[in-house]
């Protein structure tokens, strides 16, 4: 992929992650943090599909930083941590996964069924256990550094 197309990724990552803020009724000021939450798990997501194409593999090291950034974010902003969590792991989330696993169950096709269930509940897993593992980190790391310094001052 081009620069040009990365960028491209990146511009409709954010306004898709910034609708489905909207959606999700966030307020108003936190918009550009969730997006920018969602493109860059995404853009990481797009990257990691050209040098190893594995959707569970993408995903899992696609929301590492994407749920740094969110804690970073939520401390930062004085905000709860689930909006823009839940914002930015739209992108990520295997919709399309859920909805070929349900076509496939109803249509009969329980080979397709199966297959598409297990790819979906891998990535689901991957995209679970990269948040716990970055939400498992000490809250330390994400507080801003002027904080961390003006704490040891006193």
């Amino acid at each position: 992929m081009t620069v040009w197309e990365y960028l491209y990724q990146f511009c409709i990552a954010f306004c898709g992650t910034m609708a489905f803020a909207v959606l999700f009724f966030v307020p108003a000021r936190q918009y550009l943090a969730c997006g920018l939450t969602g493109a860059a798990g995404w853009l990481v997501y797009t990257w990691m599909m050209q040098l190893q194409p594995s959707t569970v593999v993408a995903s899992l090291v696609a929301v590492l930083p994407l749920t740094a950034l969110a804690r970073l974010f939520s401390t930062r902003r004085k905000a709860p941590i689930t909006l823009f969590l839940l914002c930015g792991i739209f992108p990520l989330v295997p919709g399309a996964g859920i909805y070929y696993t349900a076509y496939y169950f109803i249509t009969g096709q329980t080979a397709l069924m199966g297959e598409k269930g297990a790819e979906t509940i891998k990535i689901a897993g991957a995209l679970a256990l990269g948040m716990v593992l970055v939400l498992s980190l000490p809250g330390g790391l994400f507080q801003p550094i002027f904080r961390r310094q003006s704490a040891k001052d006193d």
